[in-house]
């Protein structure tokens, strides 16, 4: 006598890369609460012609030094309060984010190319053009970032543009010594071996074959880098070595409203509270990307 039973099974379906990802990322709450304030600040920048209540340079001579809104003497026109010229300062705000995220785009976008071609470079041939490449990273390593990037703005001249290239230069050595590193830790591993076997070149095998599985940590970093290029860009701006007036940039609101820090605290504080909130929103949304790509770091 022959018994059979039935067992079931449950299937399991695969997820995507992408959901896998999203799964994970979704598990830190600061990183999701870091790329929902993200997301805004680069809707504002967008639409920011549509959005800010008046034109970022339009001075209203009888509203000068205006509290906020909700403050004593405050008025209804100026939710934010009004400048030492009578600007209006949430305009001017929402004007800045779109100037601060685009120097901050360009500043990290310029830098991690450059790094990742210099560090493929390095990594894959070795020998003298290795040595070369990471002197030349020690170098600009062994000097404090904003000094450096001071001196070459002070040597350039003082301009928005300047201030972006001399960020460029700074931040490109951290993106090559992290390239370099991830070129050498998969360029013996078998699927590099085999497409060299197969007849791959060399370019092939840096950006076809190398790069896609060193991306993991180069996102981060460059995640992390936006939020610096932001902070960086400020300060030179606050020193007057970035944009100049009467540019809508962050840095260069707080260098004018340095005279007002006593007298009237919302010229001064509103600029400073969205360069601390747009920073520490990358850097959330920065420690959730390294905890969603970095396999080790997955339960």
């Amino acid at each position: 006598m022959t018994m059979t039973s039935e067992t079931q099974t449950t299937v399991r379906v695969p997820q995507t890369p992408f959901a896998e990802f999203w799964s994970y990322f979704i598990q830190n709450r600061g990183a999701l609460i870091g790329l929902c304030f993200i997301v805004f600040i680069v809707f504002l920048a967008v639409f920011a012609d549509f959005v800010a209540p008046h034109h970022p340079h339009e001075q209203f001579r009888d509203f000068i030094l205006v509290p906020p809104a909700w403050a004593e003497g405050g008025n209804a026109q100026f939710w934010l309060g009004t400048d030492g010229v009578g600007r209006d300062i949430l305009s001017r705000l929402i004007h800045g984010a779109r100037l601060s995220l685009l120097i901050g785009l360009v500043i990290v976008t310029v830098s991690l190319v450059l790094g990742i071609c210099l560090g493929l470079i390095a990594g894959y041939f070795g020998g003298f053009v290795d040595v070369a490449i990471m002197r030349f990273a020690d170098i600009l390593l062994s000097m404090p970032a904003l000094l450096l990037a001071i001196a070459i703005v002070a040597i350039l001249g003082p301009s928005i543009v300047n201030s972006g290239l001399a960020l460029s230069l700074v931040y490109l050595p951290h993106y090559v010594r992290l390239t370099r590193a991830s070129v050498l830790t998969e360029i013996n591993k078998d699927y590099v071996i085999s497409s060299r076997v197969a007849g791959a070149g060399a370019l092939r095998l840096m950006f076809i074959v190398i790069l896609p599985n060193c991306l993991a940590p180069l996102i981060v970093q460059a995640t992390l880098g936006f939020s610096n290029a932001i902070l960086d860009m400020a300060a030179l701006g606050f020193l007057g070595l970035g944009a100049q007036p009467p540019l809508p940039e962050w840095g260069s609101m707080l260098a004018t409203a340095r005279e007002f820090i006593q007298s009237a605290w919302w010229v001064v504080t509103f600029p400073g509270l969205i360069i601390l909130m747009t920073v520490l929103a990358f850097n959330l949304m920065g420690d959730g990307l390294r905890d969603a790509l970095d396999p080790k770091l997955k339960q």
